[in-house]
C-alpha cells in the first residue's frame, strides 16, 4: 500500500512519490502544519488552491480537545477537517516533552499535565499509537524523546528509550492502512544519531523521520547531523526532517537526501506580519508600505499576490483585520510549496545541484557561507 518510488535523482537530492491512502505525495514535500486540525486562519479550500498535498496535525493537542475519539466517532480526521488528501500525525512526543516542569519520563511513558486545565494524563507508545490509529492520519509516528541535543550522556538514555518505544509502537499498531515511521533520536553526536540510524532503520518502517532537531543547535550542527544519518537510510525509504521549515533548510535538507518537511514558521510569521518576499522578510506593519502598489511578490501565483497592495495589507494590519492573517499566511505557504516545485523540477532536469548557490541568495543574504556548508558535507 505504501510504495515510495524514485523519480530523479542530482547527487544526493531526489524527487519520488510515496503512495498513501489519501494519495500521491510528490516528494520533496513541505507540509503545512494545522496543531488543532485546522491550518490556523486558512479553510482547506485555501490550501488547495496553493497547492499544498500534506497537512500534520498534533496528537498531543487533539488528544486533549476535542478527543481522539470523538474524532474517530465523527469519521476521523480527513472527514472530521474536510481535508481529503494525505494526512500526517506526530506522536505527540515532542509536545509532552516541551512540558519540563509538569511531566515525569520512565522507561515505560511520560506522565504529565495538561497545558488546558492541568489536569493529569500518561503516554505510553501503546497509547501514542492507540490516539493516531483513531485520528486516522495516512503518515504516523512511533513515540519518541526529544532530549536536550548537546548532553551526550542523557542523550544516549533517551536514544535508547526511543528505540525501545519504536518496537513497542510497531507491536502496538493494529491498521495497515497508515504508515508507520519510526524516528532517529541522538542529539548531535555523530556516533549516536550512526547508532540511531542503524536501528531505525533495521525496523523496516515504511517511511524514517529524524526528530530532535532544530530545537536550539547550530545550524552547522543540523547539516552535520544530517551528514552522518542520511547516508546510513534505505534508499527505498522517504526520509521526514521534523518540525524544519525556513527556506534555507529546505533547500540545505533536501541537498541532503530529504523528501518531508513540515514547520509552524509560514503561518506564525503571517500572524505577526511577516511576509517572505524577494528582497527578504517584509514586516508589513511599516509605514514605508502605506502606498506600495505592489504585491508582496510580483512572481507568486498566490490568491493574495494576484488580487492586493502591500498598502491594502498593511491597513488591514493596523486595522487588526483578521483577514490579513489570512492573506499573509496564503503567500507564505504559497512561496514554500513553490519552492518545492522548482526544487523538484531542477532535480528532474539535472540542475538542482548547480542551482543551490542561486536558490539560496534568493532566501537567504548569507547564501555563501551556507552554500559552502553544503559543498564541504557533499558526497563525491
Amino acid at each position: 500500500m505504501f510504495q515510495f518510488q524514485i523519480t530523479s535523482k542530482n547527487n544526493r537530492a531526489r524527487a519520488g512519490i510515496f503512495s498513501t491512502p489519501h494519495g500521491d505525495l510528490l516528494t520533496p514535500v513541505f507540509a503545512p502544519v494545522g496543531t488543532q486540525a485546522t491550518v490556523k486562519t486558512l479553510t482547506p479550500e485555501h490550501l488547495k488552491d496553493i497547492n499544498a498535498s500534506l497537512v500534520l496535525s498534533n496528537t498531543y493537542h487533539l488528544y486533549l480537545r476535542p478527543g481522539d475519539e470523538l474524532v474517530r466517532d465523527m469519521g476521523g480526521l480527513h472527514k472530521f477537517m474536510q481535508w481529503q488528501r494525505p494526512m500526517l500525525t506526530d506522536s505527540g512526543g515532542f509536545q509532552v516533552f516541551s512540558l519540563a516542569q509538569t511531566r515525569k519520563i520512565d522507561d515505560d511513558g511520560v506522565t504529565f499535565k495538561s497545558h488546558i486545565d492541568g489536569s493529569t494524563h500518561r503516554f505510553t507508545p501503546e497509547k501514542a499509537i492507540a490516539i493516531q490509529e483513531n485520528l486516522g492520519a495516512d503518515i504516523i509516528m512511533a513515540f519518541d524523546e526529544c532530549s536536550d541535543p548537546n548532553d551526550h550522556a542523557y542523550s544516549k538514555l533517551a536514544m535508547q528509550r526511543t528505540h525501545r518505544w519504536a518496537e513497542r509502537s510497531l507491536n502496538a499498531q493494529t491498521r495497515r492502512d497508515q504508515a508507520l515511521f519510526g524516528i532517529i533520536q541522538g542529539g548531535v553526536q555523530a556516533d549516536l544519531r550512526a547508532e540511531s540510524a542503524d536501528f531505525i532503520a533495521s525496523l523496516d518502517t515504511p517511511g524514517i523521520a529524524i526528530g530532535g532537531l532544530s530545537v536550539g543547535e547550530t545550524k552547522q550542527e543540523m547539516h552535520d547531523t544530517l551528514d552522518v544519518v542520511v547516508p546510513l537510510l534505505p534508499e527505498n525509504k522517504p526520509r521526514y526532517l521534523m518540525g524544519v521549515g525556513t527556506p534555507e533548510d529546505l533547500i540545505n535538507g533536501v541537498a541532503r537526501g530529504i523528501d518531508i518537511f513540515d514547520c509552524v514558521l509560514p503561518t506564525r510569521l503571517a500572524r505577526h506580519h511577516s511576509a517572505f518576499a524577494p528582497e527578504g522578510r517584509l514586516n508589513l506593519m511599516n509605514a514605508s508600505f502605506a502606498r506600495d502598489e505592489r504585491p508582496i511578490d510580483e512572481t507568486c501565483d498566490c490568491y493574495a499576490c494576484k488580487t492586493f497592495t502591500r498598502a491594502y495589507l498593511r491597513h488591514l494590519i493596523v486595522a487588526k483585520e483578521l483577514l490579513a492573517g489570512t492573506l499573509i499566511s496564503i503567500h507564505n505557504l504559497r512561496a514554500l510549496i513553490r519552492l518545492m516545485e522548482q526544487i523538484r523540477a531542477s532535480i528532474a532536469d539535472g540542475s538542482f545541484e548547480s542551482r543551490v548557490p542561486e536558490l539560496l541568495s534568493q532566501w537567504d543574504n548569507n547564501a555563501k557561507r551556507k552554500h559552502q556548508t553544503v559543498g564541504a558535507q557533499r558526497d563525491s
